[in-house]
């Protein structure tokens, strides 16, 4: 009977789970583009939802899933509890599949640091053109 007692107590003072980092976005705004070259565009809008403690940086990487090894770039930006990144904050190279729809992903990694310091990473898929 003490195990148990023991046992409950312990599962009682257990945190409960924290919840997920994530973030979404839109083409909004966009100049369409399907020549297979790419314009320098300013980032969309990134509404954020749950980032982990301790996050003063967020590092955005944007990948086609169809070209994966093509570089669209991202960028870095400073983090202090705001809700969401407007456009602007840095500059990437917009989707432009030559051949259909892609699926595209940014990635969000919530850091400690400029450059490090990982914390948590959160994903965001969308084709394009919608």
């Amino acid at each position: 009977m003490k195990l148990f007692t023991h046992i409950f107590l312990a599962t009682l003072m257990i945190a409960p789970a924290a919840e997920a980092f994530e973030f979404q976005f839109n083409w909004k705004g966009l100049k369409s583009c399907t020549s297979g070259n790419p314009n320098t565009v300013k980032n969309p809008n990134f509404s954020l939802k749950d980032v982990p403690a301790g996050t003063k940086f967020i590092r955005f990487k944007l990948t086609d899933l169809n070209v994966p090894s093509y570089n669209h770039g991202g960028g870095v930006v400073a983090y202090n509890g705001q809700q969401s990144i407007s456009p602007g904050a840095f500059k990437y190279k917009s989707p432009c599949p030559p051949n259909g729809v892609h699926t595209y992903q940014w990635s969000a990694t919530a850091q400690k640091r400029k450059n490090g310091g990982k914390i948590a990473t959160a994903k965001s898929n969308r084709k394009y053109p919608e």
